[in-house]
């Protein structure tokens, strides 16, 4: 890859700055090398990206180095076109030649270490890989031991094995330095200074030459491997031009017979008839068959590229075209030898690598492309912690809009300061914030960001200045996204933009977090969410199930209230839209959830008699739950509902609940003189003692009123509530009075009156209590129960009287 970016790649030391460790990628796949690569990033680099050392390396774009590279691509020349020449002609090489194929052979072993100590570009990452052993791998895993066999002097090798003719073969392995002639042309068709059409025709003319000069080597030796004696069954040995004839062809003068070599190759090669030339023996017609065959691929190859240049449109010629075009743009405008370098190598990057091939998709349908785009970058969309928690559908159409961008090492895609309207995701690389300070040439790491970081999040969403500058550490695969197409998708998917307003609010300082909040999209959130409550809610109110359904699938929060804080429970509730009330139990709405009155579902449900809808919020988990219960009961006795009346009370409402005149509902019902209302709560537990602000009662409300019906009903309730008062009094007081006994030591039958002395205890819960605690205040260690006056074992506490005479049976010490 270094041959190819050439000089023209960068100045100097200008890629210093990038980062210059990687491991050898070739043939592999994508995600599997930039693993493997960070690796070594990691193992050999420091902050930035620089190398720890370039001791004893080469940089490939040195002058010295690409004089090397000129005079070694020479030596290749010349052992390209030798080496056929070598094999066939000569059988051991004379002193001057030999002395000169040593030359060669030298400078190609000094081209071999020299290659140990030459860093390259990664063709993957593009930085410059300066670390000694992935050189090393790198060369040895390449081309290495074909360089090495090459350098070996085979002529000698061949002398001293005895002239054996299978050591011979091995000068073959020499053609593998046509490889760098064929770099040196590549090379050449992209330097725009030079004709293309010149360039490409010279290399044309050059294959076609060195395949026919080949080919008359190899015919030539096919008929040097006859014996003399059989020199006229060849085809050179059979050979008569007029009054000269080729008998005892090896006593001919090399040049001619490379000449009539060469002729009867290319002869063969144009197929126009050989006349007196032609195949003799059997060897010879199996080669003719094959060069001819290999001929017509050759010769469709020559036309092909003929044809090419003249009608244009070849991949290199779109690439120098565009350059050209791109250089004349920049030169007129002036933009500066760095921008020049940077556009060049990202056009240089996208012909090399074919990264950014999104054009090919441009002549499909807009259905197949989206869908290829969610193939492609769905999953990396979802892995983006910006998106966390965002729907399917959401993450679809970001996956549809969003645009693959190639960022080379040391570029930055985000400046500090500047308000950016793209919106980026790292898919493969690394990238790292960089912190830049008044001097140019300082500049410091922050952190690095790693795959799936999004960039630019803050000013896009924020319209304020970016705080940080990020920059490619290595070759790095973005996603980017327009500004306004990210808010068109926000517009649509408005309840993801709340899920991305508080993913972008995790982690950030106070003063981002007002940033963002004070931001242009939290009211423009705001706003598409408030539409799409209006339109739930009318929904709800229309009982239209369908297009609820839909504005709920939309994104429509169904919690959101109206200006009154009514919700679409509270609308279906009231008007006993059972259908929506079980679609929005299920999508788990807020169950009990009260408008500005202060009034749930539940009660929109019982107060408009819907039954049903009631039943199903209260196995929902509904409850009835009133802020003025005294006022709701005292309205529904005034108007006289009483089956509102019954549901309310049934729901749990209490009916000693007071208005703010501290009146009961039961005061209202004995005033208007309402007796099936007075007995309904009545029977709900109403008390006739409860008074309100004046002192009253409801019997004094009756009384007033002279509803002696009334009156009698309210006087029998308030004999039955004294009655039951005065039961629970007495239980209370039962439970809480407390009983003393005394108690002796001994037998009834055996204590005297005047002799014994006993103690003076409360009665405990339980029988064991009082016998442990006669026991220890008797100093009694064998008493184990308790004897009535009368001789007779107590087993329970509740059988004790007040101030009666108990026994603890046992012996004392």
């Amino acid at each position: 890859m270094s041959e190819i970016y050439s000089s023209r790649g960068r100045s100097k030391r200008d890629d210093e700055s990038e980062d210059e460790d990687t491991q050898e990628t070739s043939r592999l796949s994508w995600n599997y090398w930039f693993k493997v690569l960070r690796n070594y990033s990691r193992q050999d680099y420091g902050t930035g990206g620089r190398s720890h050392s370039r001791a004893y390396i080469i940089d490939p774009d040195n002058w010295w180095y690409l004089a090397w590279t000129q005079f070694i691509l020479i030596w290749a020349v010349y052992s390209s076109f030798f080496t056929p020449l070598e094999f066939a002609f000569f059988r051991g090489l004379p002193d001057k030649f030999f002395l000169l194929d040593i030359a060669g052979q030298f400078a190609f072993l000094i081209d071999i270490v020299v290659q140990f100590f030459v860093d390259y570009r990664d063709p993957h990452f593009f930085r410059l890989v300066s670390n000694h052993n992935l050189i090393a791998i790198r060369y040895l895993k390449s081309r290495f031991l074909v360089d090495l066999l090459g350098c070996l002097p085979w002529d000698a090798i061949y002398k001293v094995c005895g002239k054996k003719e299978a050591v011979r073969y091995m000068l073959w392995i020499r053609l593998s330095r046509v490889f760098r002639v064929a770099e040196f042309f590549e090379k050449l068709e992209k330097n725009i200074r030079i004709n293309y059409l010149f360039t490409r025709i010279v290399k044309l003319f050059v294959v076609e030459l060195y395949c026919t000069h080949t080919a008359a080597c190899i015919f030539y030796y096919l008929a040097t491997t006859l014996p003399s004696s059989k020199e006229g069954y060849t085809w050179i040995g059979s050979l008569q031009l007029g009054d000269y004839s080729y008998t005892n062809f090896r006593e001919i003068d090399l040049w001619t017979r490379y000449v009539t070599s060469l002729y009867f190759a290319i002869v063969t090669m144009a197929t126009v008839g050989y006349g007196d030339i032609h195949a003799v023996n059997v060897r010879e017609m199996i080669f003719v068959m094959i060069y001819v065959s290999f001929d017509m691929i050759l010769g469709a190859y020559l036309l092909g590229n003929m044809t090419a240049l003249i009608v244009k449109g070849s991949k290199t010629e779109r690439f120098r075209d565009k350059m050209a075009e791109l250089i004349k743009y920049m030169n007129t405008k002036k933009l500066g030898q760095n921008i020049s370098k940077e556009v060049e190598r990202h056009v240089r990057l996208q012909y090399e690598r074919n990264y950014t091939n999104a054009s090919v998709l441009e002549d499909l349908p807009l259905a197949t492309r989206a869908k290829i785009s969610r193939k492609l970058y769905q999953q990396h969309i979802k892995e983006i912690p910006l998106f966390k928690g965002c729907s399917d559908g959401f993450v679809k159409q970001i996956a549809i809009r969003v645009h693959e961008e190639f960022f080379l090492p040391g570029e930055v895609i985000i400046e500090d300061g500047k308000t950016v309207d793209q919106l980026y995701f790292l898919c493969d690389g690394k990238l790292e914030e960089v912190k830049k300070y008044e001097d140019p040439e300082t500049q410091g790491s922050l952190s690095t960001l790693d795959t799936h970081s999004s960039v630019g999040e803050i000013s896009v969403l924020c319209n304020i200045p970016e705080c940080r500058t990020v920059q490619a550490t290595e070759l790095s695969r973005l996603l980017r996204i327009d500004k306004q197409a990210f808010i068109d998708i926000l517009e649509i998917h408005f309840r993801d933009g709340r899920t991305v307003i508080n993913n972008l609010l995790e982690g950030k300082e106070s003063t981002f977090r007002s940033d963002i909040m004070e931001s242009d999209v939290i009211p423009h959130i705001e706003k598409n969410e408030s539409e799409y409550a209006m339109r739930l809610n009318c929904a709800a109110h229309n009982g239209d199930l369908h297009r609820l359904r839909h504005f709920v699938e939309a994104g429509a929060d169904p919690n959101k209230a109206d200006y009154n804080g009514r919700t679409a429970l509270h609308l279906a509730a009231s008007n006993g839209y059972e259908d929506i009330v079980q679609f929005l139990i299920q999508g788990k709405v807020e169950i009990n959830i009260r408008d500005n009155f202060g009034k749930t579902p539940l009660y929109e449900a019982i107060k408009n008699s819907h039954d049903r809808v009631a039943s199903l919020l209260v196995n929902a988990g509904a409850s009835l739950s009133i802020d003025n219960a005294g006022n709701c009961l005292c309205e529904a006795v005034a108007s006289r509902d009483l089956d509102f009346l019954k549901r309310l009370l049934a729901n749990g409402i209490n009916p000693n609940s007071k208005n703010y005149d501290l009146r009961t509902p039961l005061h209202l019902a004995a005033s208007e003189g309402l007796y099936p209302e007075s007995i309904l709560l009545l029977e709900s537990g109403a008390s006739v003692f409860a008074t309100d602000r004046w002192g009253k009662t409801p019997l004094d409300e009756a009384r007033i009123g002279g509803n002696k019906g009334l009156i009698m009903l309210l006087e029998d309730a308030r004999i039955s509530q004294l009655s039951e008062f005065s039961v629970c009094l007495e239980r209370i007081e039962g439970k809480t009075q407390k009983k003393k006994c005394t108690v002796f030591p001994g037998k009834p039958w055996d204590c005297r009156d005047d002799r014994s002395i006993g103690v003076v205890l409360w009665v405990p819960q339980t029988i064991e209590e009082l016998i442990e605690t006669a026991k220890e205040q008797l100093n009694f260690t064998s008493g184990s129960f308790i004897l009535s006056g009368n001789g007779g074992k107590i087993p329970d506490t509740s059988m004790i009287s007040d101030t009666e005479k108990l026994f603890l049976a046992g012996e004392a010490q």
